[in-house]
């Protein structure tokens, strides 16, 4: 089973009736008096492409989603649909936008550890592993002096992908960003 306190972008589980994966989510307590946390999620339906958006209170149970893991390779991209090959059977299969559900802004050629979920021999969706390494096409340069504190600033990754980095970071930096929050973790070293 699958309890609310095991939410996090990419878990999936049965949600009416039907296989889903949550794409994001948000957690709110409505009140300091006891109010139960609310999950305020948005969900892909695994075999529709549907998407639900859904407030979840906390504590509520889900069955685990019957789905096989296949290691995969990206290929390419034609503008609107992505390319990977089936480690494990070798047969090729591509996903919309709408289905890759934003991770298309995290691969990039030559990427590993990429997971095919296939539900009843379908591949349904891909699993990015938990960070990649991009290179920083844009970025605004450094103020110095502007704050005591640390600053974040605007950049723009190869895949288009916008990101909050510190001022040490230029164009040209390689850096490992985290493909669950998209958030910067370090400079490639």
């Amino acid at each position: 089973m699958i309890d609310t306190s095991d939410f996090k972008k990419g878990v999936c589980f049965v949600y009416k009736d039907e296989p889903c994966i949550i794409v994001d989510y948000t957690v709110s307590t409505p009140t300091a008096r006891g109010g139960n946390t609310i999950f305020k999620t948005k969900l892909r339906n695994l075999k529709t492409g549907q998407l639900y958006n859904d407030s979840i209170r906390s504590g509520e149970k889900y069955g685990e989603v019957d789905m096989e893991r296949h290691g995969a390779s990206y290929l390419y991209n034609d503008g609107s649909r992505w390319y990977f090959m089936d480690d494990e059977s070798f047969e090729q299969f591509d996903l919309g936008k709408d289905e890759m559900g934003g991770d298309e802004m995290y691969i990039v050629d030559g990427l590993e550890g990429i997971q095919a979920m296939l539900i009843d021999g379908n591949v349904v969706s891909v699993e990015l592993p938990f960070s990649v390494i991009l290179e920083v096409t844009e970025c605004d340069p450094t103020i110095k002096g502007a704050s005591a504190q640390a600053q974040l600033k605007p950049a723009v990754c190869e895949t288009g992908l916008g990101i909050q980095v510190p001022p040490y970071v230029e164009a040209g930096t390689r850096i490992k960003v985290d493909t669950r929050d998209g958030k910067f973790l370090e400079r490639e070293k």
